[in-house]
Order: C-alpha cells, then structure tokens, then sequence
C-alpha cells in the first residue's frame, strides 16, 4: 500500500474518532476505510458505508490541495456521515480552497469536459423560450445577454423551475410551466430570473458562493408582476407539497 492512500486513511480515521468521541454511532478502524481520488464532473465528494466498511471518493481536482485542505474536506464528510455538525474552522479551510478563483476555473472545465447537459428543444407545446427570450433581451437588458442554449427540461419538475448552468452555458425551464394553465408572464419571470444570473454572476465572499446578491435581487423586483410571481411560486409549491402529502 503506498504511503499517501494510508495516509488518507489516517486522516479520515481522525474524522470519525474526533467527531463521534467513544465511538456511539461509528467508528471504523483504518484497515475498513478507502478513500480515492475520482473524475467527477466538477468539485464533488461521497462518503458511504458499505457492510461495515467506508468508501470514500474524492474529486480529482483535490489531488494537489494541501493537507490541511484534506483534513478539512474529511471533517466536513465525516460530519456530514455521521449527522453531526461540522467544525467551523475546517468548513472555513475548505471553502477557502474549493472556491479559490483557481479552483472554480477548473471544476468549470471538468463540467464542461466530462459533464453531460440534457437538451430537449426551446419549441414547447405552448411556449417558446426563443421568442420569450429574445423579448426579455430587448425590454429589460437592451439586448446586451449573450443567448444561451435554452431548452425546456425533459420531466415536468416542481422542484427547480428554471436553472442557469454556466458551465455549459445552458437556461434549463421546467416543462411544468409548458401549459396553457400556466400564463407566460410567469414563464417570462422564470426565465428573466436566470437571465439576471448571467447578468449578475455568483461572487464569492468569505468562503462562500453567493448567487442571489444585493444587485440581483434589485433587479429581480424590477419585473412588473415580481410580487404577483411570488404568490403563483407559492401556488406551485403548495401543489408540490399536495401530491406529496397524497403518494404517502
């Protein structure tokens, strides 16, 4: 075995001795732990356990951190594990180094490279993300947002309406919203709201990737019926939540 995989072990053996003291939810021994480095298609890391055994896989982009970044990166998945909260000062270590510029740039690459984007088509049965696009580019940006792919999603999903992917340039719209009952002013809020994250992209800030910033959501209550699409986000999440409550 060489050096660096028993010292991964050692490190997340750490983890858990650390964080659940005595051993009163799970305590592998370093012989039962495997930690790997894997291709993911971004920063991405699982922990399991598997018949008394830990794998654990780690981004690739992770082969170079320091070892304090490690250690960091296997507090915060051990916690994670064993449903305990993890140590602030290794979430800082962590966050400082996965979303360093340098970082970003390259878990950006690897989607582009290994990721793999589902595309359908911007035509929908009743609307099309061209055409409303376009519209929203002249009202609200003079034109300035570069197009990018557009595309209804392929299953009819409640919980994410809209997504921007900069990695693959994509605007992906729930085909939920695809329907005559669904008025097109509020498929126009939906995809003006991932329009402005193209505008306003995420800035990083002590350690963490903030989306929605103070600009963003200014321009966001700009829109016309911004508060009307607030109460027909909740119609659509009470509705969620009622064919849940009836799958139970």
């Amino acid at each position: 075995m060489a050096q660096s995989d028993l010292h991964l072990k050692r490190v997340f053996y750490d983890a858990f001795r650390r964080l659940d003291r005595g051993g009163r939810r799970f305590q592998p021994e370093v012989t039962a732990i495997e930690v790997r480095f894997y291709p993911y298609a971004g920063l991405h890391h699982t922990i399991r356990v598997r018949a008394g055994r830990v794998y654990v896989r780690l981004s690739d982009l992770f082969q170079a951190a320091p070892p304090e970044v490690i250690r960091a990166l296997a507090f915060l998945l051990v916690a994670r594990l064993l449903s305990r909260k993890a140590p602030r000062d290794q979430e800082r270590i962590y966050r400082s180094y996965a979303f360093s510029p340098q970082l970003l740039r390259a878990s950006d690459i690897a989607r582009r490279q290994r990721g793999r984007k589902v595309i359908s088509s911007a035509n929908g049965q009743v609307y099309d993300l061209e055409r409303i696009f376009a519209r929203l580019n002249r009202r609200y940006f003079d034109g300035k947002i570069e197009k990018p792919v557009l595309t209804w999603s392929k299953r009819r999903a409640r919980s994410i309406l809209g997504h921007h992917d900069a990695a693959h340039e994509t605007i992906t719209i729930s085909k939920i919203l695809d329907a005559r009952e669904c008025p097109e002013w509020f498929v126009e809020y939906i995809l003006f709201h991932e329009m402005l994250h193209i505008k306003h992209p995420a800035r990083i800030v002590n350690g963490r990737r903030y989306y929605h910033t103070v600009a963003f959501r200014a321009e966001e209550q700009s829109f016309p019926r911004y508060q009307h699409a607030q109460e027909w986000l909740d119609h659509v999440v009470r509705k969620r939540q009622e064919l849940r409550a009836r799958a139970a």
